[in-house]
């Protein structure tokens, strides 16, 4: 299991949200045969929708992100609940590319830079609240962070990191958000910036002193109070009967098409289980469909 430990400091004026989640990317990288590089995009997108979904009110709110950079990866999609129990996909799992001249993977490279970062929240309503930026950097936590401050009005600093161990495994997987209060005095800002430039590596302090550490450095100097700490993982909701409710959207004409084979096998995107539909359930389907439009 990881966590999300949510803390305070200078008298409320900032707020930050560490998450620690090395199972929730492992559970990602085996489910999707993610390549190293594929499984830090996805990783990253995953922490980063588990960080703002578990700041949602109500108990089945959830959130999306889609990043679509124009590079390999195609496609990268990340949903979470509430409590910031996560899921996503990517079009092209295996896609990699060589590490950067530094040595670190090539994130921004895999998801390219020429796209959008959507954030969708369903909170509910007839339609969900969607806002859309251009990526800057295809890293993942600078994209989300240019999203919050000119979608959402919100001014915020991001890291979000994966650690790809030698055998491929996930070693380490975390990051931050932190949040101002508007009118935030402009020294408190500057002491921000230098605590996260100055700071260590993040997958290094996750992977060697835990989430709990990330806080104390990118707060250095200040007082902090710890406010909450949650668990989350990877979780995905698919059943027979979502699968079904997703089929009936099609309309009674395809349905009855596809009553026509002895079997019809549905995979969900996110986790790969597969659902069967034989002939008989998907005429009752299309009867039900029929119904409802009379």
């Amino acid at each position: 299991m990881g966590k999300i430990i949510r803390a305070i400091a200078a008298e409320e004026q900032i707020r930050i949200a560490v998450i620690s989640a090395k199972d929730m990317v492992e559970q990602a990288r085996k489910i999707h045969r993610l390549s190293p590089t594929a499984s830090a995009a996805l990783g990253r997108t995953l922490l980063g929708a588990s960080l703002l979904g578990n700041d949602m009110k109500g108990e089945n709110d959830s959130l999306t992100i889609r990043i679509n950079g124009g590079g390999p990866a195609g496609n990268v999609v990340a949903v979470s609940d509430s409590r910031g129990n996560a899921r996503g996909y990517m079009d092209n799992p295996e896609a990699d590319l060589p590490t950067r001249q530094d040595g670190k993977l090539d994130v921004g490279g895999l998801i390219g830079r020429d796209g959008t970062i959507t954030v969708s929240r369903d909170l509910g309503m007839r339609e969900p609240y969607i806002g859309s930026v251009e990526l800057r950097s295809g890293e993942v936590a600078e994209d989300l962070a240019a999203y919050l401050v000119e979608s959402e009005q919100v001014a915020s600093a991001c890291g979000l990191g994966v650690l790809v161990d030698t055998d491929k495994s996930i070693r380490a997987a975390g990051g931050f958000l932190v949040q101002l209060l508007p009118g935030a005095p402009e020294t408190l800002i500057e002491q921000l910036e230098e605590n996260i430039f100055l700071m260590d590596q993040l997958t290094t302090i996750l992977d060697e002193d835990g989430a709990e550490a990330v806080i104390h450095q990118v707060l250095k100097g200040f007082d902090v109070e710890i406010l909450s700490e949650e668990e989350v993982c990877w979780r995905c909701p698919c059943s027979w009967e979502r699968v079904a409710a997703a089929l009936r959207s099609t309309g009674e004409e395809t349905l009855r098409e596809l009553a026509k084979e002895p079997r019809t096998d549905v995979s969900c995107q996110f986790c790969g289980k597969e659902f069967v539909f034989l002939p008989e359930d998907l005429l009752g389907l299309a009867e039900r469909t029929n119904e409802e439009q009379l």
